[in-house]
């Protein structure tokens, strides 16, 4: 997929800002999810919990890059209108992780 971009003319609106917020919201959620494995993972004993929780937190900080890079990209004198390359794709495969984590979590604090 290559960038596609068009002159900014004028006022953007809000939309900038909440594509932003958008991806903070997202480093955030799955931030708050990697302390949920994390958590579950040392109370229950299960390692791969942990593993998961910090697999999340790695993918936390590539959201928070990803907001950071689309900030830049939509606050210039050109507004690149496509996300960078595999962003969407790591944020769907970072969101099934998480929900795997949760998921595998319940199941671990149901066996005491």
């Amino acid at each position: 997929m290559t960038a596609y971009s068009v002159p900014a003319t004028g006022d953007p609106g809000l939309q900038p800002e909440r594509t932003a917020l958008a991806w903070s919201r997202t480093a955030l959620t799955l931030a708050v999810n990697a302390l949920l494995s994390m958590r579950a993972g040392f109370v229950v004993g299960e390692p791969s919990l942990v593993v998961v929780g910090a697999v999340l937190f790695a993918a936390s900080g590539a959201a928070v890059a990803v907001g950071t890079v689309r900030r830049r990209q939509l606050s210039g004198h050109r507004l690149v209108i496509t996300p960078p390359r595999g962003a969407l794709a790591g944020v769907a495969a970072a969101t099934l992780l998480a929900s795997v984590g949760g998921i595998a979590s319940i199941f671990a604090g149901g066996g005491s």
